[in-house]
């Protein structure tokens, strides 16, 4: 097995590209299931999970091609083409490794009117149930069953009749599965409390491009009149949120200075204001976002929350920035209650750091040390890696395939920052 090896304290410099979206990229590859014609995605960034869930869908029928590319080119091109639908199952086997496999539940349903998941698997950062993906379709009038752990869904009459749901908490997987199977729905969906975030308006334009009718895109309250059809469409992946984020905590943390092209700042405003109050200067240009460091760190005290509060997926990476911090910083994680499984790696760098429940309190020390440290799940890898750039010594981070499901050629971007890093096999 693969690892990382970093030697620390190198100031990054440079500008690197912002790949696609990985959040995003797992729900726009199912919509190729809502049609028979052609579905080519841009700028799809070269990930462990966008291939495990290609193989998903070629087990549908779903012809899958990648247009030619350079070595050195990050994203890639994909045509996807669901002519004939030879399954409607998605076996134990394919699904367990990756939690974005539900996804494939609305689709399904929407097009064929049944649908066979199995439960599906993913990082073990908490309990994360699909019951609000199951009672949004059952409100449109589909017909659940759970057996032998796997979830069965069938639509009355090969059609959902429509009907109105509203989501008890926040759920971004819970949102997407029901507007994949509302758009084929013979009537009309309403979502109440719906998910907000970039990557929900990303598939919803998605749909529009497509033929689907959807109101309310951008809001918590989305009506969705079902169409017969969907025809193919040609659509380039939102920029990676997350991923630049990442990166901006990078470069802060090593008094570095980069510029992430393609970045969005109106899609990253909570991580943005969370770099400023920490005293990292941030400025939006035509081309990107660029990130300096602008003296000493500061301490920050922040929730995670839905969009458009601060992510969940970014609270790793402020913390290993803040583990530099002058000061003591106050998170709180609300979403996941199992997500500081990083902290004992951190704190085996030199990280000062207290968990009380879902709160973790980071006392800022004065330097890092390298260390042997293991990834337990893809945000909490990064952390590690942002922790190794700053420490001092060399910081070996092991289970490089939690890194690899969400972070495009991690460590050829950061050595164009210039950054010593470098991938090696295992003994």
């Amino acid at each position: 097995m693969d690892k990382i090896i970093i030697r620390g304290g190198r100031r990054l410099s440079g500008s690197i590209p912002v790949s696609g979206a990985k959040n995003s990229a797992l729900t726009l590859l199912p919509c190729a299931l809502l049609t028979e014609e052609p579905l080519t995605l841009r700028n799809l960034p070269r990930l462990a999970d966008v291939d495990g869930f290609q193989h998903l869908l070629n087990q549908f029928g779903v012809s899958t091609s990648i247009a030619g590319t350079r070595p050195e080119d990050f994203g890639r091109v994909m045509t996807l083409q669901a002519t004939r639908l030879t399954s409607t199952t998605a076996p134990y086997e394919l699904v367990r490794k990756m939690r974005a496999s539900i996804l494939v539940l609305g689709p399904l349903l929407g097009r064929a009117g049944e649908a066979t998941v199995s439960l599906p698997g993913g990082c073990a950062i908490g309990n994360r149930p699909i019951d609000l993906h199951l009672k949004a379709l059952e409100a449109f009038g589909a017909q659940i069953e759970l057996a032998a752990g796997y979830v069965r869904a069938v639509a009355p009459d090969g059609g959902l009749p429509g009907g109105t749901y509203t989501f008890p908490v926040v759920s971004v997987g819970a949102t997407e599965n029901a507007l994949m199977a509302a758009v084929l729905a013979k009537g009309t969906c309403r979502l109440h409390n719906a998910a907000r975030e970039p990557e929900i308006v990303d598939l919803c334009n998605l749909l529009v491009a497509m033929g689907g009718q959807i109101e309310g895109i951008g809001t918590s309250d989305l009506t969705i009149h079902g169409v017969n059809r969907l025809h193919g469409a040609t659509y380039q992946v939102m920029p990676d949120r997350i991923e630049a984020g990442s990166y901006a905590c990078a470069a802060a943390i090593t008094g570095g200075e980069v510029e992430l092209r393609g970045a969005r700042m109106n899609e990253m405003d909570a991580t943005v204001a969370a770099l400023r109050e920490a005293g990292v200067f941030v400025e939006d240009r035509p081309s990107g976002l660029f990130v300096a460091a602008q003296g000493p760190l500061r301490p920050v005290t922040l929730s995670t929350a839905p969009y458009p509060g601060f992510a969940t997926d970014m609270q790793a990476q402020l913390m290993a920035l803040l583990t530099r911090a002058e000061g003591t910083s106050v998170l709180t994680e609300t979403i996941f209650e199992n997500r500081y499984m990083h902290v004992p790696e951190l704190t085996r760098m030199g990280a000062r750091i207290e968990t009380k429940g879902r709160t973790a309190i980071v006392h800022g020390v004065a330097g890092l040390n390298g260390a042997e440290v293991m990834a337990t799940d893809l945000r909490a890898s990064m952390s590690l890696v942002i922790a190794g750039l700053a420490a001092e010594g060399v910081t070996t981070v092991h289970r490089l395939y939690h890194l690899d499901r969400g972070y495009e050629r991690l460590e050829e971007k950061f050595a164009l920052l210039g950054a010593d890093i470098e991938r090696v096999g295992s003994d």
